[in-house]
């Protein structure tokens, strides 16, 4: 499969790029433009080799796309196959590596020196709960978090979901995935039942030297259920998907609360490009009570502006995956390119989606 993207395609298609006709906010959460064609299939694996469930894709500054999957399955524990993978921006397969190195590879970050930060969300008492630096030839520069080994301070993660660079360097983990309380949207934190877990945003320096930690149990300003996702813009402003919380926060690079936006669904997967369009993948909400419940937003991914919050397009979910045959459909991770594709990575149906502006 060949495309090219042109800019004056571009100015069509993508959010902030839209007509402002189209550009107007939607009574219908769901009922955005979709100016997108998808494209199933699209990358070429080795032979013998298919995809396993991923959460996360990002690219690098050449214009490759890199994949990071859980070993043709959904955890790489015992496997053989090397979990990091790099494409063409054709979909063309030049390189693997990684084996033997991440259990459940789950937030996935690119920094301007095109090496990769991997989170990796399991531990076997050995490897694991840690993130890992790796150049783009597959060396281990960095490793934060004691590997196997889960805990709360600062030298220890559990279940860290992602991982973010900021413009100065500064490192961003989000730590805590299974602290979810099953209540319906709107509950506040006096109705809550108590979790354990780690639900923080931990910051360090570029060296990796820990700076500070934000968060904490619940669903007021600046804590969390599950933060389950990244994205950093130019300022420097980070952007949380506090998913069991249904919200995106926002916060300076400290980590003071700026804002929350309920607009963008239920964020599994998040991404703001370098011209401050906000990316939400979507992958759980439904109508129904219990774990997932955001009445009125469908699965599938939303994009907007960074700036304002204003939502202007809309991906929806694969209509062969709905909510009443998979707790998990759509993409977890998302990941736009400069050419205005958006790559939509699922863990359900163990694919990456490409989504080519119309």
């Amino acid at each position: 499969m060949k495309f090219a993207m042109r800019s004056a395609l571009l100015a069509t298609a993508m959010a902030l790029f839209i007509p402002a006709a189209l550009a107007q906010p939607a009574q219908d959460p769901n009922s955005y433009p979709m100016p997108f064609t998808e494209h199933k299939g699209f990358f070429q694996l080795p032979d013998g080799r298919h995809m396993g469930s991923t959460s996360t894709i990002s690219g690098d500054s050449k214009g490759n796309i890199w994949i990071v999957e859980r070993c043709g399955a959904n955890n790489c524990e015992g496997s053989d196959l090397d979990p990091v993978m790099e494409f063409t921006h054709d979909g063309k397969f030049i390189k693997s590596f990684g084996k033997g190195k991440l259990l459940f590879p789950h937030g996935f970050f690119i920094d301007k020196h095109d090496n990769l930060w991997i989170a990796d969300n399991h531990d076997n008492g050995k490897i694991g709960d840690d993130v890992i630096e790796f150049s783009p030839s597959g060396k281990v520069l960095k490793t934060l978090g004691t590997p196997g080994v889960p805990g709360n301070d600062y030298t220890h993660f559990h279940e860290p979901n992602a991982v973010a660079i900021g413009p100065d360097g500064s490192i961003y983990v989000a730590d805590g995935h299974s602290a979810d309380v099953q209540q319906p949207a709107g509950f506040t934190n006096k109705n809550q039942t108590p979790t354990t877990g780690n639900a923080r945003v931990s910051k360090f320096d570029k060296n990796g030297k820990f700076v500070t930690a934000w968060g904490g149990h619940g669903s007021g300003d600046g804590q969390f259920q599950n933060p389950h996702c990244f994205g950093i813009d130019t300022h420097g402003d980070v952007f949380v998907g506090d998913r069991s919380n249904n919200r995106i926060q926002k916060f300076d690079k400290n980590g003071k609360f700026l804002l929350a936006w309920s607009q963008f669904g239920r964020p599994s997967g998040c991404y703001v490009d370098s011209k401050n369009n906000l990316y939400v993948s979507d992958s759980e909400s439904h109508e129904h009570q219990g774990y997932g419940h955001n009445p009125g937003f469908k699965r599938g991914v939303r994009i907007g502006s960074a700036e304002t919050g204003q939502v202007v397009a809309f991906i929806p979910d694969d209509p062969d995956q709905t909510p009443e045959k998979s707790a998990t459909s759509n993409g977890e991770g998302v990941y736009a390119g400069k050419d205005g594709v958006v790559y939509d990575a699922e863990v359900g149906q163990k694919a990456v989606v490409v989504y080519t502006p119309k």
